[in-house]
């Protein structure tokens, strides 16, 4: 049976993906069959496709894209017991090895690296939040150990991780700032940050945090240095990669890094934050599979409002 996928054969611009027809991928052991009903752009999804990370992706071609994805089960692999036909998931592949492919109609996962979509939203919408949300949620629960009563700094707020953390660090009971463009410091108050900063001024940047989630990679430094005694500091930003190895032998916090994987224990606890409400997808707009390419180039200027999702579902 054969399927709708999207494939680029070389590395390059957005104007290299296309929507083409290939076969229908078989659930293996211990794997489930997936109807993907929406999938969402990311950097990541940027940086391979353009080359950048051609040393891990490696140069064979096609090469398909996509990260996170949200649909239902339709078919079960051999041994599978713990997912059931028609059960509402979520979730998203690969790493910075390239292997990606959720921008098609159907994937085949493992049954451990998925979790029970959320019920109270649209699975093209959850879609947004997979990836990033299990980013936010580990950052800030397993690596950053974030309490309640505590200041939070969230740097590059208004992006997929950044809107996603100010609303999972108000549910853990933090006080939030959000550093932000001054054209999204609404959408960062919306979302519940206490005060807001612009990262273009930089006399505007100040205060005394317990806290710092960095999702931008620049201008390190200057936010490390506004920790308290005892702060923690994590940058989820490849570009910020380098001042974090630089942090280990220099004085003040170590700064930290994180990779986040598909597992079904946190997406089980992003959909609970989710269904009580107290964390939404934040979508800047949402396109067809055919249009998947002005989705990478806006994703590509590094500006975002949220996360741009690509509605995949079609007829059967």
């Amino acid at each position: 049976m054969s399927m709708r996928a999207v494939e680029y054969d070389r590395y390059g611009g957005p104007e290299e993906l296309s929507v083409r027809t290939v076969a229908r991928p078989e659930p293996r052991a211990g794997q489930v069959l997936i109807r993907v009903h929406g999938t969402s752009v990311n950097p990541v999804d940027v940086t391979i496709r353009s080359g950048e990370m051609k040393l891990m992706a490696g140069r064979r071609f096609p090469k398909r894209t996509g990260l996170d994805y949200a649909g239902e089960v339709t078919a079960l692999g051999p041994g599978v017991t713990d997912v059931k036909i028609g059960q509402r998931v979520w979730g998203f592949l690969g790493d910075v090895s390239g292997r990606t492919g959720a921008a098609a109609e159907y994937v085949a996962v493992k049954t451990s690296a998925l979790g029970p979509a959320p019920a109270r939203v649209d699975l093209t919408l959850a879609a947004a939040l997979p990836s990033v949300g299990v980013t936010a949620l580990r950052a800030l629960r397993d690596v950053l150990r974030l309490a309640s009563g505590e200041e939070l700094l969230v740097v590059g707020a208004s992006g997929g991780v950044g809107s996603t953390a100010i609303q999972i660090g108000l549910a853990m009971g933090a006080r939030v700032t959000a550093v932000a463009s001054a054209a999204n410091h609404g959408l960062c108050r919306e979302l519940g940050a206490a005060h807001t900063l612009d990262y273009r001024n930089p006399n505007a940047i100040a205060g005394s945090f317990d806290v710092v989630l960095d999702c931008h990679g620049t201008d390190l430094g200057r936010y490390r240095a506004l920790l308290r005694r005892g702060g923690r500091m994590m940058t989820t930003a490849s570009s910020g990669m380098g001042y974090a190895i630089r942090s280990i032998v220099t004085p003040g916090p170590r700064v930290r890094v994180m990779m986040a994987r598909s597992r079904r224990a946190d997406l089980t606890a992003l959909a609970g934050y989710v269904d009580r409400q107290a964390v939404q997808p934040i979508v800047e707009e949402t396109y067809p599979l055919e249009d998947i390419g002005q989705a990478h180039k806006l994703t590509g200027t590094g500006h975002a409002r949220g996360k741009r999702v690509i509605a995949v579902l079609t007829s059967p």
